[in-house]
C-alpha cells in the first residue's frame, strides 16, 4: 500500500483541479485527500484553530507570544492521516477532525466526492444519515460538516481526459446516469432531488436538536474544465452554499465550546493571528479572510 501524502498548503482552485481533472482511476483516493487539505488548512487560517488540534495536521507552527498568536509555514510540518472516533453504534474514519485536548473531538469534516453516477446519490444520503447519527449519540456537542462536490459532467461527447471513469454510450456520448449538466445549462433531476434531501438534513443548531441533522452541510457542481471553479449552484438564497459551509461550523462551535462554557473558554476560544505573521505574508491564493487581529 502506497505511504499516505502528508497534508500540504493549497488553493481551493488546485483542490477542485485535482478532484476534477485527475486522469487516473480513483480507489486512491488520491484526487479528493486534496480537498481534506484545503479544509484542514483553512480551520487554521480562517478559523483560528491550532495546527496540531487537526487531524490531517496542517503544514503550520502556531507560537503564542507576547502581542498574540503568531503562524508560521512550514512545509515538512504536515502530516497525513484521518482520526478514528468511536461513535454511538461503531467507529467512524473522519476525513478531517479538530480535537482538544481532555476534551475530544469538536468539530468533524465528512468530505465526499462523486465524479460519475448520479444514481447513486440515494446511497450516499442514506450513508450521511448514518454516519451523523452514530457521531452524534456520541458526541451530542459536536460540531459535524458535510461537504459533498460532484464532478458537473455535461451532456454530450464524451471527452479523452475522462475515459478512466466514464464509459460513453454507443455514440460517444456519457451517458445519462453520469450526466450532471444538460444541454439547455439546467441540472439533472436526480441532483436537484439530492439537493432537497440535504436540505433536510443541514442546520443543526442544538445538542437537543435532531441528531440525524449536520450542524452544516454544502453541496458544489465542479466545472470539469480549467480553471476549476463552483458552478453558480446551488441557488444562493439555499443552506447549501459551500461559501457559507464554514461559517456556520464556526458559529455553532463558538456557541457550544466558548460561550455556554465559559470556564473552559481559555481553553477553547478560536486564537487570533497576528497579522504579521510569517505565514500570511507567504501564502497567496486564499479565498477566504483570514482570522486576524
Amino acid at each position: 500500500m502506497a505511504k499516505a501524502s502528508p497534508c500540504r498548503w493549497i488553493t481551493l482552485e488546485q483542490a477542485l483541479s485535482a478532484f476534477v481533472l485527475r486522469k487516473e482511476k480513483t480507489e486512491s483516493q488520491r484526487h479528493i485527500r486534496p480537498l481534506h487539505w484545503y479544509v484542514a488548512c483553512r480551520l487554521v487560517l480562517e478559523g483560528g484553530f491550532l495546527p496540531e488540534e487537526i487531524t490531517p495536521r496542517p503544514p503550520f507552527d502556531a507560537k503564542k507570544r507576547r502581542g498574540g498568536w503568531f503562524l508560521r509555514y512550514l512545509a515538512d510540518r504536515g502530516e497525513p492521516g484521518e482520526r478514528t472516533v468511536l461513535g454511538g453504534l461503531k467507529t467512524k474514519v473522519i476525513d478531517v477532525t479538530v480535537a482538544k485536548p481532555e476534551i475530544g473531538p469538536c468539530v468533524a469534516v465528512s468530505i465526499k466526492g462523486t465524479l460519475k453516477s448520479v444514481r447513486n446519490l440515494t446511497n450516499r444520503m442514506e450513508e450521511a444519515i448514518g454516519d451523523c447519527a452514530n457521531l452524534h449519540i456520541a458526541y451530542p456537542n459536536l460540531v459535524y460538516a458535510f461537504l459533498h462536490v460532484l464532478r458537473a459532467n455535461r451532456e454530450g461527447l464524451r471527452q479523452p481526459a475522462e475515459a478512466a471513469f466514464l464509459k460513453p454510450d454507443k455514440d460517444g456520448k456519457i451517458k445519462t446516469p453520469d450526466v450532471a449538466i444538460r444541454e439547455d445549462g439546467s441540472v439533472a433531476e436526480g441532483i436537484k432531488r439530492y439537493h432537497d434531501s440535504l436540505v433536510g438534513l443541514a442546520g443543526r443548531s442544538g445538542i437537543r436538536n435532531d441528531i440525524t441533522r449536520y450542524e452544516s452541510v454544502a453541496l458544489a457542481l465542479i466545472r470539469p474544465e480549467p480553471p476549476s471553479v463552483m458552478e453558480a449552484w446551488p441557488p444562493v438564497e439555499g443552506p447549501l452554499r459551500f461559501e457559507e459551509a464554514f461559517e456556520r461550523v464556526y458559529r455553532e462551535y463558538d456557541q457550544r465550546y466558548v460561550f455556554a462554557a465559559p470556564t473552559l473558554a481559555s481553553r477553547t476560544r478560536r486564537v487570533v493571528w497576528r497579522d504579521d505573521s510569517p505565514a500570511l505574508q507567504a501564502l497567496t491564493g486564499l479565498d477566504y479572510q483570514a482570522r486576524i487581529d
